[in-house]
């Protein structure tokens, strides 16, 4: 999951999903509560997004549980 910082547009964000998909990932779900999207991104697309000014984190997917 692909998270963006606050000063994030829309804009912004829909460029790196566009992105994303330039580079051979799809983009599987969008959040409009924290700015973010989920993904299937490939390892050199990954390196491309890690350190950007955008974005807040990426977190790999995982299994989520409560009790």
């Amino acid at each position: 999951m692909v998270v963006f910082k606050d000063s994030a547009t829309k804009d912004q964000i829909e460029e790196y999903v566009n992105n994303v998909h330039a580079n051979g990932g799809k983009v599987t779900h969008r959040y409009d509560i924290i700015n973010g999207f989920a993904a299937h991104l490939p390892d050199n697309f990954m390196s491309n997004l890690q350190g950007d000014d955008l974005i807040e984190s990426i977190e790999p997917d995982g299994i989520v549980t409560t009790q």
